[in-house]
């Protein structure tokens, strides 16, 4: 949801005649879009604000804009503690950010905080459209903002709000001008995804026929969605899931423990029992699916053999890759309050490890059972470490390595690659055939001399 908000961001930018620079201190503005799930996400922006202090001082004509969740909770700290921002605005209130930047070159330091969701937020398609995108060949696609659960360890309800729905006509809207554009690739993008459109029918949710919608679109060739609920993830998605072809057989579903007990008082609302028949409902129906989860480790109160149940629950669910996450404590939630339960940081250490090793043998298993295969991936560039190879993702979401031959094969092509060498985040092979060449425009800057 943040990386989408800072594609979006990037795009108001262009919109308003920026363009996108290689460095911050070359920069005219500045933008944090914050993130404030764990406490290090805090203390990073203020190391990074830290860095630039002097370089404003020498260079008062940058301007430097803090945004999103952190801004949405501490509003006010952060003109304190770094008196040098430009801007603040939350997460309500993205759109805002062109005009704030304008108004503070006259006006001074700006702070415009909503706490709602402006509902004409996505009228303005530009910041989709121009949106400064990591791959231009994939988007994401915002279906809902907030959200109405109560889990005791999540800050996103006092930061995001309670769930809006988009409506279909808006998101169907964004998605035929991104295929227009060449995207082939979509995303859908809630805090829980599955309760899409509650909030419009007053009752039944409308996340299946949306799917069916979007799998409409001529040119959109792949559609994934995170995250799903657990306790909301019903039967109409898996068919909707079945019988769209252009929804990958990816699902990515949150188990976050395997102690029921744990799972109470995080406030999840379903059991491991529950969340193993929807799983096993999922993987029956569904050929080929791969699945991946979150995990926290260490929440309060957690007891070694309520640890032991979720390396059970890991073990049997035979993830295909997991988001493990450390539990970290935010003021304002209920977990926070939980002072008394917390957990030494070296038995959640040596905890986190267990899991890991867990988690790293289900999901080499699945890879080893992959190679031989010949598979469909859409290739994303060259990879981060070595520009001989080239990198893409299959329909399962799984990392694709091959070396770079004499057919050029650019970013968004899609090819088929033979499957030759397992890891646990990633697979090897070589390249077999292009199936197509990229559909996106590339865009080349001009030099006037």
């Amino acid at each position: 949801m943040n990386e989408h908000d800072s594609e979006r961001l990037a795009g108001l930018m262009v919109a308003d005649g920026l363009v996108p620079a290689e460095k911050d201190a070359i920069a005219d503005v500045v933008i944090f879009n914050t993130c404030t799930i764990r406490e290090n996400a805090d203390l990073r922006l203020y190391s990074a604000l830290g860095e630039l202090k002097d370089y404003k001082k020498a260079h008062p004509e940058m301007q430097i804009a803090v945004g999103g969740c952190m801004a949405q909770k501490d509003r006010d700290d952060i003109l304190r503690r770094a008196n040098w921002v430009d801007v603040v605005f939350g997460t309500h209130n993205l759109t805002s950010a062109p005009g704030l930047l304008k108004k503070a070159l006259t006006d001074g330091p700006q702070i415009e905080i909503l706490d709602a969701p402006d509902p004409e937020a996505h009228k303005d398609m530009a910041p989709a459209l121009y949106a400064v995108r990591e791959l231009p060949f994939a988007a994401w696609i915002t279906i809902q903002t907030g959200c109405d659960n109560t889990c005791a360890y999540c800050i996103v309800p006092s930061v995001r709000g309670g769930e809006v729905s988009r409506s279909v006509e808006d998101i169907m809207q964004e998605a035929r001008m991104l295929a227009a554009s060449g995207v082939t690739e979509i995303t859908v993008l809630g805090q829980n995804v599955n309760s899409y459109g509650r909030d419009i029918t007053g009752r039944s949710p409308l996340f299946s026929d949306l799917l069916r919608e979007i799998g409409t679109v001529e040119g959109i060739e792949r559609i994934r969605f995170t995250s799903p609920h657990p306790k909301d993830f019903r039967d109409d998605t898996i068919q909707a899931m079945l019988e769209t072809k252009a929804v990958c057989n990816q699902l990515h579903l949150p188990l976050q423990s395997g102690s029921n007990r744990v799972l109470s008082s995080m406030r999840r609302g379903y059991t491991v029992e529950r969340y193993m028949e929807k799983l096993n409902a999922a993987r029956a129906a569904i050929d080929d699916l791969a699945i991946t989860t979150d995990i926290i480790v260490g929440f309060p109160g957690e007891t070694e053999a309520e640890f032991e149940e979720t390396l059970a629950a890991v073990a049997e669910a035979h993830f295909d890759a997991a988001y493990t996450f450390i539990f970290s404590a935010r003021e304002g939630t209920r977990a926070a309050e939980m002072q008394s339960e917390f957990i030494e940081d070296e038995v959640v250490a040596e905890r986190f490890d267990r899991l890991k090793e867990v988690l790293n043998r289900s999901a080499l298993e699945k890879h080893q059972a992959r190679v031989g295969n010949t598979e469909e991936v859409l290739v994303e560039g060259p990879s981060r470490r070595n520009d001989q190879v080239l990198s893409g993702r299959t329909r399962q979401g799984k990392l694709v390595h091959f070396p770079v031959t004499n057919e050029p094969v650019r970013a968004g092509s899609l090819v088929t690659v033979k499957l030759l060498k397992a890891a646990p985040y990633h697979l090897k092979g070589e390249l077999v055939s292009v199936l197509r060449a990229p559909k996106h425009k590339v865009r080349i800057p001009l030099q006037v001399s």
